[in-house]
């Protein structure tokens, strides 16, 4: 997993609340077996029925910050909806409100989710809709989001921080254990079961 320390980078505007799992990857796209190549499927539907959609609209190509609107990532628990918004270049998402096991799934994921005020959240909108050039900075040292005039903290657990500022997934936790793991394999009874 990639470490996250501070990203500055173009925000796409997605006003839309109750985003749900199954439009940010429709069920289709959970056929494949790896972690990569899912942004063909980030918000399919959308992209395929609506010229205008944002993420069809060219200022918004290079976008690495998504900024949605309250209840994003409802809907079913599925980590493809995380890796879309990862492999389509997604750092960061902002919201007022996140569903939990989307949130879940994307900070153990490597994608912050950061939770911020209604307001700021128009504001940011409304700032890179009259500018989609503008920068927005997610800064998880600081705990803290800037663009233009708005500095806006946000919260995120200790142990959470940690594990993205680390870059450590699960399996990059439980490696940091591998001689103590070893060490132990090597003590067991031949007749028990054994990890390969």
């Amino acid at each position: 997993m990639e470490k996250f320390t501070v990203h500055t980078g173009r925000a796409v505007p997605l006003r839309y609340s109750n985003v749900d799992t199954d439009q940010i990857i429709p069920a289709v796209y959970l056929k494949r077996v790896s972690r990569d190549g899912f942004e063909d499927g980030l918000f399919a539907a959308w992209r395929a029925n609506d010229p205008g959609f944002v993420l069809n609209r060219p200022e918004y190509k290079e976008g690495t910050v998504l900024i949605a609107g309250p209840d994003f990532g409802t809907g079913s628990s599925r980590e493809h909806a995380v890796w879309a918004l990862q492999n389509y270049g997604f750092k960061a998402v902002l919201a007022p409100r996140f569903a939990d096991i989307f949130r879940g799934n994307s900070l153990k994921g490597g994608l912050l989710t950061v939770v911020l005020p209604q307001q700021v959240i128009e504001r940011l909108w409304e700032m890179v809709e009259a500018d989609p050039a503008t920068e927005v900075t997610v800064d998880l040292e600081a705990r803290e989001v800037r663009a233009g005039g708005i500095t806006e903290p946000f919260e995120l657990d200790d142990y959470t921080r940690w594990r993205l500022m680390e870059g450590l997934d699960d399996i990059g936790l439980t490696l940091r254990h591998t001689d103590a793991i070893t060490e132990f394999e090597k003590h067991r009874k031949p007749w028990l079961p054994v990890t390969q």
